[in-house]
């Protein structure tokens, strides 16, 4: 375990890397094809109102992949269900449903660097987490000669077990502040929402865009933003044109979002909270195999228990035979029963940002989603394959749902995040 010295990290409290061996440095995705991912589906029913298809595709982000769907169909984006999102930059193949849509009106449509191919019928509308899990083909460049002699010593440290961070993409690759949105719904503070969200500069977006974004920031003025950003910012310009006709409405400008998209940023402050809990962890010098008085262990089975004074013993030998593994419950508007050292320091972390459990129900209320909160192992561990191609390293590896490959990579790599994304 060593820190990372990136604030960018420390911002999204990735603040430590679980292995200890210099990094090979590098550049992942410099094209989108050294970032190959594919999911593994659940079996299907073969029958069923939902036309479940593959989408293939390079260099498109997922919200508006799937807008542009819908859009060609002629179906609201409600019709529209998948299991996981997928990564911009990549060449990424993944499963949707489409409530009552027919094969041939899919196999009619045509998109630039993007297929769809209807593959059955499904009982059921895909929700995320619906899948086994992912399997990644990723190719890291420019690495550094020398230190790709311990390829095989990181490998074997992420076979045992890494922290099980939400990656940088879980808080916005270009533009990392879901979390911050997220914090100002949970608070009840819509306009610092929107401001966020539209006012926020990407960090390497054209000074005219920047410009516009600051000029929001200072005047509120929409229908000024709203003609001086560009078209492609399609998000910002939904909001901005619904501000522009209903003034001081941020509530109401949050909503022309995608659901979707809008309980994301509920979703990436309890990921903020689970990331700086394990950094927490590390914080004390816990390691994560180590269960203390009062962790949360959960099983392959789906079975969770508490390790107390009594049974840390058994703990330890389940964990050390990779039977169990320590986990956390994320904060959410269901009271968490007995909370263990982490979800303490979880709540405690949001109560002194202003947000409560009555937050999360106020949430779900307002965006009609659910924020119960969840469980989730904070070890991230798979087996690896590794090659050396000149001074480029191959990783590849399956991931379950909800686990985030660029949080492998950087175990590796060790470098600036934005060479992850």
């Amino acid at each position: 375990m060593i820190p990372s010295p990136y604030p960018l990290e420390h911002e999204l409290q990735m603040r430590y890397y679980g292995d200890d061996h210099p990094g090979i440095g590098g550049k992942l995705r410099t094209v989108p094809e050294d970032f190959v991912v594919g999911e593994i589906p659940k079996p299907f029913t073969g029958s069923g109102p939902f036309l479940i298809c593959t989408v293939t595709r390079r260099s498109w982000e997922h919200q508006h992949a799937i807008q542009e769907i819908a859009k060609r169909l002629g179906i609201s984006r409600k019709r529209i269900g998948w299991a996981g999102t997928k990564d911009r930059n990549a060449v990424a193949t993944h499963y949707i449903s489409l409530y009552k849509v027919e094969a041939d009106q899919v196999r009619a449509l045509s998109f630039k660097d993007m297929t769809v191919e209807p593959v059955g019928q499904h009982q059921f509308g895909l929700s995320l987490g619906d899948l086994e899990g992912n399997r990644f083909s990723l190719l890291i460049r420019n690495c550094d000669r020398e230190n790709l002699s311990y390829l095989p010593q990181i490998a074997e440290t992420v076979q045992t077990g890494i922290p099980n961070y939400f990656g940088l993409q879980r808080f916005g690759a270009q533009k990392p502040v879901t979390h911050r949105v997220g914090s100002a719904i949970l608070r009840g503070e819509y306009r610092e929402a929107v401001d966020i969200y539209i006012g926020d500069p990407f960090p390497n977006e054209d000074d005219e865009v920047k410009a516009a974004r600051a000029a929001f920031r200072e005047t509120g003025d929409a229908a000024a933003a709203l003609y001086a950003l560009p078209v492609r910012l399609g998000f910002e310009r939904a909001m901005l044109d619904y501000l522009s006709k209903h003034d001081s409405d941020y509530k109401g400008a949050l909503k022309v979002l995608a659901p979707k998209l809008l309980t994301m940023f509920v979703s990436a402050w309890q990921s903020y909270l689970f990331n700086a809990a394990i950094s927490d962890r590390f914080d004390h010098g816990i390691p994560l195999h180590e269960p203390q008085a009062g962790d949360t262990l959960i099983y392959q089975n789906g079975r969770t228990d508490r390790a107390t004074e009594k049974n840390l013993p058994t703990a330890r030998q389940h964990i050390k035979r990779g039977r169990a593994m320590i986990a956390a419950f994320m904060p959410g508007g269901r009271s968490i029963p007995n909370p263990g050292p982490m979800e303490e320091y979880m709540l405690r972390l949001s109560e002194e940002a202003g947000i409560g459990p009555d937050a999360f129900r106020e949430a779900a209320e307002y965006l009609e989603t659910a924020f119960d909160g969840s469980i989730r192992p904070i070890i991230l561990r798979t087996e690896i394959q590794t090659e050396i191609e000149d001074d480029a390293a191959r990783l590849t590896f399956t991931l379950p749902p909800g686990h985030y490959a660029t949080s492998v990579c950087r175990e590796f790599m060790k470098g600036d995040p934005v060479s992850l994304v």
